[in-house]
């Protein structure tokens, strides 16, 4: 232990915190709680701590209480669990923390020894003892090695004891959850539970509050009923009471009827006499007549007036009288004396109008005497013994009118009549001078002008109206007087720009009922509306039209404006009313119906036509009733006819069985002839009635609505009542006359016949409606007496039809006073027309005929009549016999067979027990014929065996009647057969292609027996076996194309053959609808364009052969064929169903003149072409686009792939063409649409763009140039290929790099790791190189020269760039690598190994001091290595050799010499070590170089371990002297 406990440093242990330190306090603060109270801790029963609860909520409480309590007991056993847990993890940390501290200790104890064993080795090794030294390093090594095994394992601890301590936080804090958990549940529970009793207690008062409620309600509902029972009591009393006056005013009505009947027979008599004795006298009835009637209008108006003035005298009166009383109410203003005041004038008027006089004072020229104020009073007491009430505000305004004047100044006694002043009188008159007019028309048109100007928007003028309106016309309908009607107008300014708006009123005849409110809304952007209010206020009774006149910025425009007043619309159901034979001493009824179809309603009177009745109305009395007529229509009409009643009490005498003037409505003939009218209803119309007496008392009779008002829009159903008394037939003629004098009198007729027999039938026309040939019908006869005691009835047929009509019984009894059923039976035979005779018509076949029904003590027997049209059952099958000819086993002939029906009935058929190889359509052969048509039934007849066809087909009818079709056939098998003998094609569009394949097969092997199955024709040879060949015939111009259409099949082969159809339009086409474009007749237009689409959509069905067109598939012999034509047989045709439906394309091609071939053309590999194809919906629907998958490694693209094309929309499709390489190319772009498919056909062709340069190897050296000077080289490049090439000339130098940033600096890198190509620059920042020309285009064939510059501003070696030649702004056709260097003087040496980079520093180099400089430039280096290989000793190896070259640069600097000297000393040593030097001096020429060869063979002695090196001055002299310092440097290798 001791020993573990060394091996762990003490600072390690120091570093480590106790465990024992940190808190174990709970993360979240909210998880302290305080202590859970006691009852909360306890299993409490909700349903103990309230007693006295009811049995039924203790129940209820039961469930929840043990689910708390098994709740409660499972957070107690997770509690205890959770608690065990706590107590093993901190049992285990402090075990963790016992070891921990182990550990601190053990790591102290080997330090201590670490620290004596490390002094150990210094002692020993002081001493000399190197194996105790030895020892000590092993033991240092092992506690180093003890002491890191330690720190490694002292994190681990820490780890382990920390993630426990967190673990135990964890189960602490949820441990405190659980307790808080269960401390808010009992918290909850007791909230919850008090929360019940809360509501319980509240529950018990609600229901006593709700009984308490429930009780008044039902006392009141009981209350309630008793008083709906004593209501309905009450209603029904008077209902009864309501029933007894309607009865007794029946009666009453009736009486009066009847009287005015015999009246109106009365005037017409004597109107019929007085018409004999003036045509006797020669005179002229019809004049005389009009003249009557006019003059009585004439006289009613009269009356009418007359009445109206003495109301409307009776209406002022009781107006002042009202305002007398109250002006006594209130104070009155004190008033001159002498001066009569308005009311003592308007007295005076109506005093003086009341005796006789004329109204020659008008109230506003007052009388001179007040002596009219007590005559008015009297008059206003006689006439105010019935007051007459009128509206209290009209009163009170109409008074107020005549209180106070409108003009004051008129009425007062000083008012003075104007006199005109001097100075007006001289004034010029209205119109001015000639001068004046002038200058005011040109002031007027320059105001015009200013007011309303031109607006141009865009360019473009605006012309129109300014602003339009809603709605177009202003139209009020059906007015009426006195109220007022408003509606809205919205103003929409409709030009291009903001634009104002301005009211000029309405028109002049308008301006007394139009009142228009508008605000001006100022300027109005395009667009925007305002609205207009239209006020009308009609006086008058009369249409109305004018406009609205508005002024815009742009001109006035005018809305129109139009009134219509309310007018009657009047008419009747039906004008003839036929009642047919009734009985005398019944009743029949019949109802008119009278409509109002106006906005206006009026007063009606129904009338015989014989009545004298005149209903005039009087509309303009109240307009012509001088200044006392008021026009108001708020009076009650009752109260003016009470009024008008009163005045006439005392002159007028009414008979005393006459009713009251509201019931009757007509005169008494004493009141006609005394000229005194009786008011109707309405007080501006007047009823003049003249009915003479009459004894007789008609047939007819109307109902209880004889007269009245009808309103707008609405019905009237008037009963006319039937009641025979006499035998016979009876016609009454019946009139609708109006209050309204615009309304014509309506007439209508009514006729009956009047029967008096004992017996009789209710229906004398019995109709058997429509019957057949040979087929029963029956019908029950009802037989009536009216006798009072029995009677014996013999029914009889007509004679004829004994064999066809049968009553049954024949003989009967009928019992008195009822009924008797008789049983008819009608069974027509053939012989029914000729049995019939003149009953039955033989073209209409209808049969009429009549039965007698004769009664025992009877003379006249009663008869009734039997109707019926006889029609046959027969149906007609034409041709009767059908020969199908030859047919293949492969195919169906389809023959059309007309079924006739002679009969005027419906008729179902069909055909039954039909062959498996015949077919009727449609409906399978089955359905309904109506009468007398015609039906087009389809016969199809397909063989299964190659055999002649005899057959019969049977068509039943529905009364099981048969009719027969005889048919013959051949069946032929033919010699080949097709894998598909119907293709339909889809909806192909125009110019695409539909494709379907399908096989020709031959599948005869070898002779067989004579069996249906082997092909033949019916029962005819069956032709050899051996290849058959066949040929596909299409019809002229068809848009079908079959490949191959000729060939031959060998026995058990088969052929594959390719249909396709491409719809397309033919030229008549086209020119037909380019005609219909250009005439414009819609006519010819609409049936052009009806059979286009009938063209295009119609499914047309193609065979490869028919009667007339055939394709023929035959089968010959090979050596036949090789001799003489192709033979074919008409019977062994196979047929080819072709179901071909063309239609528009949804999608079409408008760019390029429609064409779905895009070429791109010749376009060079590696550059993109791009097409541009734009594509319209011609459809009437949006539709959604797909397209098909282009070649993914192919070089077309679509760009922009359009998802949606609305209807009439254009859309652009963008495609690409991108060659890889030199290749034509070609694919298909398909369009798909749920409508169609659009095939765009994409070529392209991809050329290689080559370039040929005339530079060899890619490096062009410009040599030496003195700094500062230039020169230039030239270059070619060739174009090889077919296309014009577009190139650009790039330098490195000028362009910028990528990824340089991160690479070494050229000086620092290796020779072979420099790749870098871009060499010395100027410092001037120009560019070293430049070329021209930089870009441009290189035609076909041609070469282009190229000029590369070489421009130095300092002194270098090390100039380089590269040129690229692109094409196409992306491919690089070559790489030039351009090299110059530059001196300061005209010499140079070259040659050598390089002893510096190539890369000047940037580090700028002080100058130095001549001597110095001088010295430096004797002491140039140039570095010559010479290797000699040594490949055998016994064979003399060649010797090294090495170059310099010294040349002398071209300049155009003047210089004192034109050559450059060179001199290489120690030429003597050189040789001795074995170099020869060629030549050692000499010249160079401007402009030229010399080669100093240098060649070294090693000597005798030398030794190949040690290089040979020596050094000997090269001097150049020119325009100055440079001394270069060549270093040999010589070795020997034994290989290359």
């Amino acid at each position: 232990m001791e020993e573990d406990a060394s091996l762990f440093p003490k600072k390690l242990l120091d570093d480590a915190p106790l465990v024992e330190d940190e808190t174990a306090e709970p993360e979240d603060p909210e998880f302290v709680l305080g202590p859970v109270p006691g009852e909360a801790e306890n299993e409490a029963d909700p349903g103990s701590s309230c007693p006295g609860k009811e049995q039924n909520a203790d129940k209820r409480k039961q469930r929840p209480a043990v689910q708390d309590r098994m709740q409660a007991s499972l957070l107690r056993r997770d509690l205890s669990h959770l608690d065990q847990l706590h107590e093993e993890k901190d049992l285990f940390i402090q075990n963790t923390r016992e070891e921990l501290r182990a550990c601190r200790w053990r790591m102290g104890l080997l330090a201590k020894q670490q620290e004596s064993v490390a002094a150990g080795p210094a002692v020993e090794r002081a001493a000399g003892n190197r194996s105790a030294v030895w020892h000590m390093e092993i033991q240092e090594r092992q506690l180093e090695d003890a002491r890191e095994s330690a720190q490694a394992e002292a994190p681990a601890a820490r780890k382990c004891l920390r993630e426990r301590g967190a673990s135990g936080k964890a189960e602490r804090n949820r441990l405190l959850r659980v307790r808080r958990s269960v401390y808010l549940q009992k918290e909850h529970g007791l909230r919850h539970q008090k929360l019940v009793e809360d509501a319980q207690k509240n529950h018990r008062k609600a229901v006593k509050f709700l009984k308490a409620s429930l009780g008044r309600i039902r006392k009141q509902e009981q209350r309630e009923e008793l008083e709906s029972r004593e209501h309905a009591r009450r209603r029904m009393d008077a209902v009864l009471a309501l029933k007894n006056s309607i009865s007794a005013n029946r009666e009453t009505l009736r009486k009066f009827q009847a009287w005015g009947q015999a009246k109106a027979e009365l005037a017409e008599q004597r109107a019929q006499a007085k018409k004999e004795v003036i045509l006797a006298q020669g005179g002229d009835a019809f004049k005389h007549f009009c003249h009557q009637r006019r003059r009585q209008e004439l006289e009613a108006q009269n009356r009418a007036f007359e009445e109206e003035q003495k109301l409307r005298k009776h209406e002022i009166v009781s107006r002042i009288l009202k305002e007398e009383a109250r002006r006594k109410q209130r104070p009155s203003p004190a008033r001159p004396a002498g001066r009569p005041i308005l009311r003592d004038q308007t007295w005076s008027y109506v005093a003086a109008f009341h005796d006789g006089k004329g109204p020659a004072d008008p109230p506003c020229c007052p009388p001179e005497g007040r002596s009219a104020l007590p005559q008015a009073s009297l008059l206003v007491k006689a006439a105010s013994s019935e007051s007459v009430q009128a509206d209290r505000g009209s009163l009170g305004r109409e008074a107020g009118t005549l209180a106070q004047p409108e003009i004051p100044g008129l009425w007062k006694e000083d008012c003075k009549p104007y006199q005109v002043p001097k100075e007006d009188v001289d004034q010029k008159s209205v119109g001015g001078t000639k001068t004046d007019k002038d200058i005011l028309a040109r002031t007027a048109q320059q105001l015009c002008r200013g007011v309303t100007h031109k607006q141009v928007a865009s360019r473009r003028e605006f012309r129109g109206c300014p602003f339009h309106s809603k709605p177009k016309l202003v139209h009020f309908k059906d007015f009426d007087i006195g109220k007022v009607y408003k509606k809205k107008i919205t103003l929409i300014n409709a030009t291009y720009t903001i634009n104002y708006c301005k009211l000029v009123g309405v028109e002049e005849r308008l301006g007394d009922f139009i009142h228009i409110d508008f605000d001006p809304p100022g300027p109005m952007p395009a667009g925007m509306s305002c609205e207009v209010l239209v006020t009308f206020k009609p006086t008058v009774n009369k249409d109305l039209e004018g406009n609205v006149s508005f002024l815009a910025q742009t001109g006035r425009f005018s809305v129109p404006l139009k009134c219509s007043a309310k007018k009657c619309s009047l008419s009747l159901d039906k004008e003839l009313i036929d009642f047919g034979s009734c009985v005398v001493g019944e009743t029949a009824s019949r109802t008119v119906t009278l409509t109002n179809l106006g906005g206006l309603g009026t007063g009606f009177r129904f009338l015989l036509a014989s009545e004298c009745c005149e209903m005039d109305t009087s509309p303009s009395v109240f307009s012509t009733s001088s200044n006392f007529t008021y026009e108001d229509k708020g009076f009650d009409s009752n109260v003016a006819t009470s009024f008008s009643k009163q005045l006439t009490a005392g002159n007028e005498s009414v008979p005393a069985d006459v009713p009251s003037q509201k019931e009757s409505g007509k005169l008494d003939i004493k009141e006609k002839e005394e000229g005194r009218p009786v008011e109707s209803e309405g007080v501006t119309s007047t009823t003049i009635v003249t009915v003479p007496p009459n004894e007789e008392q008609t047939e007819f009779s109307l109902g209880e609505i004889t007269e009245g008002e009808i309103g707008p829009f609405s019905t009237i159903k008037v009963p006319v009542i039937f009641t025979p008394i006499v035998p016979g037939t009876v016609s009454t003629r019946f009139k609708v006359v109006f209050k309204n004098q615009q309304c014509p009198t309506l007439y209508f007729k009514v006729v009956g016949v009047a029967i008096d027999v004992p017996v009789w039938v209710p229906k004398p026309n019995v109709d058997l409606k429509i019957c057949m040939y040979d087929r029963l019908y029956q019908d029950s006869i009802l037989v009536h007496t009216r006798s009072k005691t029995a009677l014996r009835l013999h029914f009889e047929v007509c004679k004829g039809l004994q064999g066809h009509l049968e009553l049954l019984p024949k003989t009967a009894c009928i019992q008195a006073l009822s009924s008797y059923s008789v049983r008819l039976k009608f069974l027509p035979r053939r012989s029914l027309p000729e049995d019939a005779g003149k009953y039955f018509d033989k073209e209409s076949r209808v049969l009429e005929a009549p039965m007698t029904i004769r009664v025992a003590d009877q003379i006249k027997p009663v008869g009734f009549t039997v109707h019926a049209i006889v029609t046959t059952s027969d149906l007609e099958l034409s041709p009767s016999g059908v020969d199908f000819g030859y047919c293949t086993i492969y195919e169906a002939i389809r023959t059309q067979v007309s079924l006739c029906n002679h009969s005027l009935l419906p008729q179902e058929f069909g055909f039954v027990r039909l062959p498996k190889f015949v077919d009727i359509q449609p409906n399978d052969g089955f359905g309904t014929i109506l009468p007398l048509e015609t039906l087009q039934l389809d016969v199809i007849f397909q063989p299964t065996k190659a055999k002649e066809y005899n057959f019969e087909l049977v068509c039943k009818s529905e009364i099981n009647r048969c009719f027969k079709l005889t048919c013959r056939a051949v069946g032929v098998h033919p010699l080949l057969e097709l894998s598909h003998y119907q293709v339909k094609f889809a909806a192909t569009s125009l110019y695409n292609t539909s494709v379907a394949t399908l096989y020709v097969i031959n599948s005869r092997l070898s002779m067989n027996p004579p069996t249906p199955s082997v092909p033949r024709i019916g029962l005819e040879d069956t032709p050899p076996v051996g290849p058959t060949s066949f040929e596909f015939l299409l019809p002229p111009d068809s848009p079908i194309t079959i490949s191959p259409a000729v060939g031959t099949v060998w026995p058990g082969k088969r052929c594959l053959v390719r249909v396709a159809f491409r719809p397309v339009l033919t030229r008549e086409l086209i020119h037909q609808e380019a005609l219909q474009a250009l005439t414009k007749e819609a006519e010819a237009k609409s049936d052009t364009a009806t059979q286009r689409k009938d063209q295009q959509r119609q499914s047309s069905i193609l065979r490869m052969q028919n009667r007339d067109r055939l394709s023929q598939a035959s089968a010959s012999q090979p050596l036949e064929l090789q001799k003489e034509d192709l033979t074919s047989s008409a019977h062994s045709t196979v047929y080819l169903e072709l179901w071909c439906p063309a239609v528009a394309p949804s999608i079409v091609v408008t760019s390029d003149k429609g064409k779905t071939i895009a070429d791109f053309g010749d376009i060079a590999v590696g550059q993109r072409g791009i097409k541009k194809v734009s594509i319209q919906n011609i459809s009437p629907e949006r539709l959604d686009l797909e397209y098909s998958v282009l070649n993914p490694n192919g070089p077309f693209v679509l760009l922009n792939p359009i998802g949606k094309l609305v209807s009439g929309e254009t859309q652009v499709l963008e495609l690409s063409f991108s060659p890889r390489e030199s290749v034509l190319a070609r694919e298909m772009l398909e369009v798909i649409t749920k409508r169609g498919t659009l095939s765009l056909a994409l070529v392209g062709t991809g050329v290689a763009s080559m370039t040929t340069c005339s530079i060899e190897g890619g490096v062009l050296n410009m040599g030496y140039v003195i700094a500062g000077e230039s020169t230039s080289a030239g270059f070619k490049l060739q174009n090889d290929s077919p296309l014009p090439i577009k190139f650009s000339m790039q330098l490195d130098s000028l362009s910028t790099g990528s990824g340089d940033e991160h690479r070494l600096p050229q000086f620092l890198a290796s020779p072979a790791q420099r790749t870098e190509v871009v060499g010395t620059q100027n410092y001037s920042g120009q560019s070293v190189f430049s070329v021209v020309p930089v870009e441009g285009v290189m035609e076909p064939g041609r070469a282009q020269d190229f000029t590369v510059t070489f421009s130095p501003d300092h002194e270098s070696l090390y100039f380089s760039d590269r040129l690229q030649v692109v094409l196409f702004e992306k491919k690089i056709s070559h790489q030039i690598l351009l090299k110059g260097s530059a001196r300061k003087h005209m010499m140079f040496v070259e040659g050598g190994d390089p002893l510096d980079v190539p890369v000047e520093s940037l580090t700028v180099i002080p100058a130095l001091d001549p001597e110095r400089t001088e010295e430096a430039e004797e002491l140039k280096p140039i570095l010559v290595t010479l290797a000699y290989v040594q490949l055998d000793t016994d064979t003399p190896a060649p010797p090294a050799t090495r170059e310099l070259q010294v040349g002398c640069i071209r300049t155009t600097q003047p210089s004192p010499k034109k050559t450059v000297e060179f001199s290489l000393d120690s030429i003597a040593s050189l040789q001795h070590k074995g170099f020869t030097i060629e030549p050692s001096k000499g010249s160079v020429e401007r402009g030229q170089t010399k080669t100093i060869s240098i060649s070294w063979t090693p000597p005798i002695d030398f030794d190949p371990d040690h290089p040979l090196m020596v050094s000997a001055l090269l001097q150049l002299r020119g325009d100055v002297k440079e001394t270069y310092k060549v270093l040999f440097v010589a070795r020997v290798v034994t290989g290359p």
